[in-house]
């Protein structure tokens, strides 16, 4: 394993909420995030405690898109929430600190051991840099890789991970997650779960069952899409693990569809480019701006 930061209490970066001058607020809550979020999931459910915590107390299966909707908001909230992302993390935090299992080994498994409540996040680093080199016509250098990373770390501190579980730049981190990706991460059926769960959508609990085929007529095609890039955006080691078909024809079709994605995205609106919390957080600082602008030429 790479060296970690190992750092005095008084010399750790503080934790802070995020602003308009970071990459994250940048990029996280443009619509493509979405696009990686499935294989950094995907990663999660292989994390043995992750997988036996989300096996035993998840939602995922019984309310998959009421799930889903949670988890976006709340990564929405981690970087545009202002004040409220850091009482965000605290909540999930509290939230997790009860979440503790024991698997069919007889591991005892603790949602917030050092290790797996890291991983959370590592994951989102893999999604990030992987989204840019399929979906995005800006790619990243090695300097916006190592400032972007930098960010992840704050937003670590954020979450109260320990020093030790994070490498201390970018090019650390990266052979660090591979060896974890080849070393750490298990098949686990959660992880099967997972894959069905996006594959063939279930209707939320509000719809009538008289409706059931027509919300299958419509996600199913949604469901097809979300499976492939989940698949596509996931590392070939664990597409072996897990005994997933990827064809070098998919793989061209991935790229096709992701250099489409990425020239199309930045000409549409704000409103419909980035999520809803983003985009009011977004305008709320441009407003902020004008009037601080308005305030500073008044006249004295």
């Amino acid at each position: 394993m790479t060296a970690a930061i190992k750092l005095e209490q008084s010399a750790r970066p503080e934790r802070r909420p995020f602003g308009p001058d970071t990459r994250l607020w940048e990029d996280i809550g443009l619509i493509t995030f979405s696009l990686t979020a499935g294989s950094a999931f995907l990663l999660q459910t292989m994390e043995p405690t992750i997988a036996a915590v989300v096996d035993e107390h998840s939602t995922f299966r019984t309310d998959p898109m009421g799930r889903a909707m949670r988890s976006l908001a709340s990564v929405m909230m981690w970087v545009y929430g202002g004040d409220e992302a850091l009482a965000e993390a605290d909540r999930l935090r509290k939230m997790h600190a009860s979440l503790n299992t024991t698997d069919a080994h007889g591991r005892k498994h603790q949602a917030l051991s050092s290790g797996p409540w890291a991983w959370v996040l590592h994951t989102g680093v893999f999604a990030f840099t992987e989204g840019n080199k399929y979906f995005s016509a800006d790619k990243l250098t090695d300097a916006d890789k190592e400032a972007y990373y930098q960010e992840t770390v704050q937003l670590m501190r954020n979450f109260s991970v320990a020093p030790k579980e994070i490498p201390a730049t970018y090019a650390e981190w990266e052979p660090w997650f591979w060896q974890q990706v080849e070393n750490h991460l298990e098949v686990t059926t959660v992880a099967y779960d997972y894959l069905k769960v996006i594959r063939k959508i279930a209707p939320p609990k509000q719809i009538p069952r008289p409706l059931h085929p027509l919300w299958r007529a419509a996600t199913t095609p949604v469901g097809r899409l979300q499976y492939f890039f989940t698949v596509g955006t996931t590392p070939n080691i664990v597409r072996d693990k897990l005994g997933l078909e990827w064809t070098a024809n998919d793989e061209r079709t991935l790229r096709v569809l992701g250099w489409l994605i990425g020239r199309t995205i930045p000409m549409l609106p704000e409103r419909i480019r980035y999520f809803p919390i983003a985009y009011e957080a977004r305008k709320l600082e441009r407003d902020r701006a004008r009037l601080r602008k308005m305030i500073n030429l008044r006249p004295m």
